[in-house]
């Protein structure tokens, strides 16, 4: 199937999707949201992809929702009929990338507004171009955040912090989204893919893919754990399946003839169940 709106590129076994509205600063569409799960589905499902990186097309990452519809913009009233409440479209695609079971890496090109901002904080590492801007606008649009931001914004950069962006709904600068630990490191415009494809790499040709997959879901979700004896039973779960794995004896082997690991264990195979009682509520 053929995207309409991001357009995907595999290469050295890493997952590039680009959201492809340039004339529109990539604006937020239902089909942009739909085609981006679709994209992760995809990505889940293949072996030969071991990490993802998410960028914009021209000279915006994602400028928020398309407000071409004026002020019904946000009024989903006649256009949902599963239920009194329908579900937020970005929380979909958010709950979807915190389900995923390869790293994805958020390349910032430029503003990052709204929910171009929100979608990228279940990413596991965001780079931003220096100059690029980001904004959590929702107050001054007269909603709320969304895409499950009031969960991942204050996790990522504390309460504090996460509360004064989304009082003010000011537009900040990459370098106060540095400080504050939101992104990870700035770049050139030109230089900001080459960085992010480096990590990629690093991931890539180092690591096996089902320990990155399943140390991403426990990491993640031990975010909402109440206590670390609840971390303690998932490591120990963790450590007794993969230790016993063909990955686990190449891992050593390697390390002790000094030569490159060559890891054998595939993500579509499934991951063990670490976390029992644990479901995504994205399928319930």
């Amino acid at each position: 199937m053929a995207f309409e709106q991001i357009t995907t590129d595999v290469a050295d076994r890493i997952l590039t999707i680009t959201l492809n509205r340039p004339k529109r600063l990539n604006a937020w569409t239902a089909t942009m949201g739909r085609e981006l799960i679709e994209a992760f589905d995809r990505a889940d499902a293949d072996d030969e992809v071991c990490a993802i990186i998410v960028t914009g097309a021209g000279r915006g990452y994602c400028a928020g929702a398309d407000l071409a519809g004026g002020g019904e913009t946000f009024d989903w009233r006649e256009r949902e009929a599963a239920g009194p409440v329908p579900r937020d479209n970005g929380g979909q695609f958010t709950l979807r990338v915190f389900a995923s079971m390869k790293p994805v890496i958020a390349a910032i090109n430029g503003p990052a507004v709204g929910v171009g901002a929100t979608m990228t904080l279940p990413m596991d590492v965001r780079l931003a171009a220096d100059d690029a801007r980001m904004g959590f606008v929702f107050a001054r649009r007269g909603i709320v955040p969304e895409a499950c931001s009031s969960w991942f914004l204050p996790r990522v950069v504390g309460i504090s912090r996460a509360m004064e962006w989304v009082a003010t709904g000011r537009v900040f600068s990459a370098e106060e989204a540095l400080q504050a630990g939101l992104i990870r490191s700035l770049h050139p415009a030109g230089e900001l893919l080459d960085a992010a494809n480096a990590l990629a790499r690093e991931i890539v040709e180092n690591t096996a893919p089902v320990s990155v997959a399943l140390a991403r879901r426990m990491m993640w979700t031990m975010l909402g754990a109440g206590h670390p004896m609840l971390a303690h039973r998932a490591d120990s779960r963790g450590m007794f399946h993969r230790g016993q794995s063909a990955d686990a004896v190449e891992g050593v082997t390697s390390f002790l003839e000094k030569r490159p690991a060559h890891f054998s264990d595939r993500v579509s195979e499934g991951l063990p169940d670490v976390l029992p009682g644990w479901t995504d509520p994205q399928f319930e």
